[in-house]
């Protein structure tokens, strides 16, 4: 990798050696191993693949999981009572519910469903609130992930100018909350931009730190970002390619190419952000089962 490739396999491999060991720990002192509950609905072939891989991480520091794939079908009704039965089972430590969901589900009523206290997304608005007043919360992964490739990179946010390109649930809008936070992780005066935001280059141009979590293929050029930026590319979009052997290959929100010439520090896709969202579910996952963040009443 070049110099200025953050690479998040590493950096994601040593969080889960960590979160192993802190298992073990945990096991070694009589407490059972935690649990997470996976939740499909239907059979959207990336869905699977990403549950496959959280799955498969879970397995690998000791965490156990279970997965359950209910028809696209399903209605609303149905879902929130098999989430309730999850709620109430002392054995479960973590629900994830796989994302998008079926058009007739509203991820926002479901979510709300899931025991804010089993919420290791960090997506329900009990733990979104928390976030949002500094308070101890299960944290969105995916910016939770880009903070821990800040910390192993010696990124400072402090006092810098942060630029995120997307305004998601999931992404963009606790990525702002967690750079402009009062605490040593934050500190950074940041721009929310979205997909209305009007001439996009005269605010990245400005920054220090961008991140860019829109779904968009290559909006992101080197014309847009000057010398020495950081750059996080959180997008995983597949394009045509009629020389890969899928017939497709994966792509970012960046243009790698003229966008890598001019960053100091620039995630790839993939291997950059993907890896390090999957390690902090992990983390977060075991935070549940020790009931640090919700003690138990």
């Amino acid at each position: 990798m070049g110099n200025n490739i953050i690479d998040g396999k590493k950096v994601a491999g040593i969080l889960r050696q960590q979160v192993k060991e802190d298992v073990q720990e945990w096991v070694s002192r009589g407490n059972r191993p935690p649990k997470l509950q996976a939740i499909l609905i239907g059979n959207d072939p990336a869905s699977k693949t990403y549950v496959n891989a959280k799955t498969r991480a879970c397995e690998e520091v000791g965490i156990e999981s279970e997965s359950v794939i209910f028809p696209d079908t399903m209605s609303i009704k149905e879902l929130k009572e098999a989430i309730g039965k999850y709620n109430s089972d002392d054995s479960i430590d973590g629900i994830l519910l796989q994302l998008p969901l079926p058009g007739h589900l509203h991820p926002s009523q479901v979510i709300e469903t899931i025991d804010h206290r089993k919420d290791v997304d960090g997506f329900h608005p009990m733990n979104v609130g928390r976030l949002t007043v500094g308070q101890p919360t299960f944290r969105s992964c995916t910016p939770a992930g880009i903070l821990e490739l800040f910390r192993y990179y010696s990124v400072m946010t402090k006092g810098k100018r942060a630029v995120v390109v997307g305004a998601s649930n999931i992404v963009g809008s606790p990525m702002a909350i967690m750079l402009s936070r009062e605490n040593e992780s934050g500190k950074a005066t940041t721009t929310l931009c979205h997909k209305y935001t009007r001439d996009l280059t005269q605010h990245t141009i400005q920054a220090d730190i961008l991140v860019v979590a829109v779904g968009s293929p290559k909006l992101i050029t080197g014309q847009m970002v000057k010398e020495g930026v950081v750059v996080i590319d959180v997008g995983i979009n597949r394009v045509a390619d009629s020389t890969a052997e899928k017939g497709y290959r994966l792509v970012g929100d960046c243009d790698f190419d003229s966008v890598a010439e001019k960053a100091s520090l620039i995630t790839p896709v993939p291997g950059g952000v993907g890896p390090m969202t999957v390690a902090m579910l992990m983390k977060n996952t075991l935070l549940a089962a020790k009931r640090s963040i919700y003690p138990q009443d």
